[in-house]
């Protein structure tokens, strides 16, 4: 295989498929971000509350974040697409590090009454935005690092691997949360910190440099969500998302409601689906999406139609084993589809529009997550299945679009 032939296809020339100590790497900066996500998640709201914001800023802090992220996303894919893979993935962990870190020094102050009130709010809501600008690189770099170094018969195995790293630290990061908790809710904030600087050391000290950026070519039309080569992906990844934010934003409620539940009751139960929900995709990601080698569109599909039946289990019935199955099905769902999507966006597209595409995949599960948690506690208001049946609305949509597409840039295999 030739230089030119190698960049075509995705891979450096002479392999086939990223080696295995780059896709390590790529994973640690992964799993670390994923840890410190679920870190965020487990401990924002009650340390918020000790601080004294109340609910709707908590939630405004976690929204507004995420629609900076689905904002900076795109963008730090088409840099690395300028000045290479490596130098945007130790940006976005760094800045992570820094972000967690100035987090934690903003709510000590606040702790020690230094700082209060709409002061404190606005202080927190500037600092994780400025957080979650800088993190989106991450995920974007490492796709696209992925997909330079792997020719379109392995990529989704090898992109599901890399998947697998946000839900083993989806998994890990509420208990290590719990435990690190326990010396202080600001801990896991500095734990965070340093797991993402460490990351980012240990990357930028083994991590080769990859493919040069393609800098000196002509640029690329500027690629949008509205392009017909990946627009299928793209949107079935929002409406994924925005489901299942809808579901696991009023699922707390749920539970209290439907099976009479104290608040320390609720935190477990919810706890306990939500680890069931990534277990499951972790298993999907494992066994299927590491081993399919078809188009990447009947991925999609299947992890589609998973995602209905979740989501119908959970509108129709309200028992433990029922919530506990359905969010079991919507795991399974996001296992299947995400890969498929990263992996049939990554192959739609020419190698000059990785990062490009790269960013655009990456911003989809913080696109859900900017209307997702409002809409599903506004309709939860008004009736305890409405976000559900909402949600299953739109997964249905989901699943229906991806039944016109035929896949022609699918790999033949």
């Amino acid at each position: 295989m030739t230089d030119a032939t190698a960049v075509h296809h995705g891979s450096l020339a002479g392999t086939d498929r990223l080696a295995r100590e780059p896709l390590l790497l790529l994973f640690l900066g992964l799993f670390a971000t994923a840890v410190g996500q679920a870190f965020v998640f487990a401990i924002l709201p009650p340390l918020g509350r000790s601080v004294g914001l109340d609910e709707l800023r908590i939630t405004a802090i976690i929204s507004t974040s995420a629609l900076v992220f689905t904002l900076s996303a795109p963008f730090w894919g088409r840099v690395s697409d300028r000045i290479g893979r490596k130098p945007v993935i130790l940006i976005g962990l760094l800045g992570y590090s820094v972000g967690s870190l100035a987090f934690a020094i903003l709510f000590g102050a606040a702790g020690q009454g230094l700082i209060s009130g709409l002061s404190l709010f606005v202080t927190a809501l500037l600092f994780r935005s400025l957080q979650a600008a800088t993190m989106s690189a991450t995920h974007p770099g490492c796709t696209a690092y992925a997909a330079d170094h792997t020719v379109a018969q392995f990529r989704i195995k090898t992109l599901a691997r890399l998947s697998s790293a946000n839900s083993i630290g989806m998994i890990m990061g509420p208990v290590l949360a719990g435990l690190v908790a326990g010396f202080g809710l600001l801990a896991p904030l500095v734990v965070a910190s340093i797991l993402c600087g460490l990351a980012a050391l240990i990357i930028a000290l083994k991590l080769s440099n990859g493919v040069s950026p393609r800098s000196i070519q002509t640029p690329p039309n500027r690629m949008g969500y509205l392009d017909g080569r990946v627009r299928v992906y793209l949107f079935s990844a929002i409406g994924a998302f925005t489901g299942f934010a809808m579901v696991q934003q009023t699922l707390a409620f749920r539970l209290q409601d439907a099976l009479s539940l104290s608040g320390i009751e609720t935190a477990r139960y919810t706890g306990l689906a939500m680890m069931a929900s990534a277990a499951s995709t972790l298993i999907m990601q494992v066994t299927i999406s590491q081993r399919y080698s078809g188009p990447p569109i009947h991925l999609v599909r299947w992890g589609a139609g998973l995602l209905v039946g979740g989501t119908l289990v959970i509108s129709a019935l309200q028992s433990w084993p029922a919530i506990l199955a359905s969010m079991g099905f919507i795991g399974a769902g996001l296992g299947l589809l995400m890969p498929a999507v990263t992996a049939g966006a990554s192959l739609a597209v020419g190698p000059e529009e990785q990062g490009g595409v790269s960013g655009l995949v990456s911003a989809c599960p913080a696109a859900g997550f900017v209307l997702g948690p409002i809409s599903g506690g506004f309709l939860y208001q008004h009736d305890a299945s409405a976000a559900a049946w909402a949600a299953t609305a739109i997964l249905l949509l989901v699943f229906l679009s991806t039944l016109r597409r035929s896949d022609p840039r699918s790999p033949a295999l």
